[in-house]
């Protein structure tokens, strides 16, 4: 499964508004609430809020991937944001955070919901990709900025 069959322009956001961890987990969580997968947004929060208690999805270099499994969701969904500011998000490299990727599976696709934490960690793991995505002006660039990059990695 590709990252962009994941997402489209109503669940990518430039310049997300909020202060704190909070504030942007809960903004990104009711941006991925907009799609019809999502059965239970309140459910959808708090499988990721109890995620959040057990070590931190600020994994370092300005990226967060605040994720769970919740069967709150009838497939698997996820939401892209940069932030309009840099974020104290507790990362385990404590440094802020501009870069926010939620993804939530079901309960029963374990398999596919770590596959795609990996390509996801994968890509953010290079500097260049994460400096075009905090340059683009527009939900339709991040997108595109995806699809190359995806093309490029995992594409033969």
């Amino acid at each position: 499964m590709r990252i962009v069959d994941l997402l489209n322009e109503k669940v990518v956001r430039t310049n997300l508004s909020g202060t704190t961890k909070t504030e942007i987990i809960n903004a990104i969580i009711d941006v991925a609430a907009s799609q019809e997968r999502v059965l239970d947004k309140e459910r959808v929060r708090e499988a990721i809020f109890e995620r959040e208690k057990i070590m931190s999805t600020g994994v370092g270099a300005g990226f967060a991937i605040p994720h769970a499994k919740s069967d709150a969701v009838s497939d698997i969904v996820a939401a892209f944001a940069v932030t309009a500011q840099p974020i104290d998000y507790q990362s385990l490299d404590d440094q802020p955070v501009r870069i926010v990727f939620l993804l939530i599976g079901r309960e029963n696709m374990v398999g596919p919901h770590i596959k795609l934490l990996s390509r996801i960690s994968r890509l953010m793991n290079n500097e260049d990709f994460r400096k075009r995505l905090l340059d683009a002006p527009t939900p339709k660039d991040i997108l595109e900025i995806f699809r190359q990059e995806e093309a490029t990695h995992f594409e033969a």
